[in-house]
């Protein structure tokens, strides 16, 4: 029996990245995967690897901003697969980078809404269709920066991420005894698209690998396997945690 066997899993942010790996690696594991993106083409991409290596995916198109898109999802899950066990609410951007008084009110509120605001909506609508199975797994991609590490320019990323992580408490402790768990998920470097906007340059990338104690980026593979970890059963008495997979980011000073 596979890890996710009979499971129900929303995956945002799932058009590449940690989302698409995540992705797969449910869907490897046995889960039925709702995949929430962007893009389109890109989520067809997705569905149909996922199904030609015989596991079962559904594309949902849309940005995670809007609350119908939170509310689209979880009626497919339910309606395509019978309800929803798991929630990887993953979708995240950078937002723009500059010091806090250079930063525009529209740029502010942007990011807190496509990395804060998303996460709040996702999980309004996941967490009454888990109670119906009776509990899930919520997962929330966070990140180190604002919570162990302060880069400057990017106050308006970490605030957002950082009240991730704040949600995921409250969660953990509102609905713990109906059997729903929640903790965030904080990577380091990642060579994703995403990642690869910030390290731009073979120098800024030398750079960003030599902060990390094991001196390299990681592969959206190696963060998808942690937040496996988080969905399954073998997290099965964590909540509300800030899980650091962060190849030692936050306590390297070499």
């Amino acid at each position: 029996m596979t890890t996710l066997t009979d499971k129900v899993a929303i995956v945002t942010g799932a058009s590449s990245g940690i989302g698409r790996a995540a992705a797969l690696l449910f869907a490897r594991e046995g889960a039925a995967v709702v995949a929430s993106g962007r893009r389109a083409i890109e989520l067809d991409g997705l569905v149909a690897e996922i199904t030609a290596a015989g596991g079962r995916a559904l594309a949902v198109p849309g940005d995670v901003k809007d609350e119908a898109h939170a509310v689209a999802l979880v009626a497919a899950a339910q309606s395509r697969f019978g309800g929803l066990d798991i929630a990887f609410n993953n979708a995240g951007a950078t937002g723009h980078a500059a010091p806090v008084p250079e930063l525009s009110v529209e740029t502010w509120r942007d990011t807190l809404d496509t990395n804060l605001t998303s996460a709040f909506l996702g999980a309004r609508h996941q967490i009454p269709a888990m109670l119906a199975r009776g509990g899930g797994a919520l997962i929330f991609t966070s990140t180190f920066v604002g919570h162990t590490v302060g880069f400057p320019g990017m106050g308006a990323y970490a605030a957002s991420k950082a009240g991730v992580i704040g949600l995921t408490k409250v969660i953990a402790a509102e609905f713990g005894a109906q059997g729903i768990r929640a903790n965030a998920l904080l990577p380091g470097g990642t060579d994703t698209p995403m990642g690869r906007s910030v390290s731009n340059t073979p120098e800024m990338r030398a750079f960003v690998e030599g902060l990390h104690a094991l001196k390299r980026l990681a592969a959206p593979e190696e963060i998808a396997r942690a937040a496996l970890y988080l969905a399954s059963d073998a997290s099965s008495f964590m909540t509300g945690t800030a899980l650091l997979v962060d190849g030692g980011v936050s306590i390297s000073r070499t």
